[in-house]
């Protein structure tokens, strides 16, 4: 029987597990935002940053996720949803030099090619853009001709 209070919510605390009852998980980090001496954690960090990510406010992940990536250096889905946060908030100049990072450190990270791609299509620079777009898709397992027609 499916729950009809379900419904989605960006702060995640209506999950529930399979046989109706609310995920622990959520419990626990909703007895910390009572908690007075909580020092977040990057990981509790980061994921704020996903909801507010999810939530479409793309300017206030991208400063929390941008004070994570401080912390956590080397996580490339840290980093790409940063990249990517940046991008929806049209700070285009910050998404490619994330991106740039990104791919230099993980060449085989299609998506952060075809997000550069498109960062620099956006910007106006379709013929810098044009072979980030065609190895995201070669990378990705897509035809290189319709390179085109991927979606970022």
């Amino acid at each position: 029987m499916k729950n009809e209070f379900a419904v989605h919510d960006s702060t995640g605390f209506n999950a529930y597990q399979p046989n109706g009852e609310v995920a622990a998980d959520r419990w626990v980090t909703a007895t910390r935002l009572f908690d007075a001496d909580h020092a977040e954690t990057p990981a509790e960090k980061w994921e704020r940053a996903r909801l507010l990510f999810e939530a479409r406010d793309y300017i206030r992940a991208a400063e929390l996720l941008a004070a994570v990536a401080g912390e956590v250096p080397f996580q490339t889905d840290l980093h790409l949803l940063l990249a990517r946060a940046y991008y929806h908030s049209a700070q285009l100049g910050r998404a490619e030099e994330r991106l740039r990072v990104i791919v230099d450190r993980d060449p085989v990270e299609h998506y952060a090619h075809l997000l550069l791609g498109r960062t620099l299509e956006r910007q106006g620079r379709s013929e810098e853009a044009a072979p980030w777009l065609r190895l995201a898709a070669a990378l990705g397992g897509e035809p290189v001709g319709d390179a085109g027609k991927l979606t970022g």
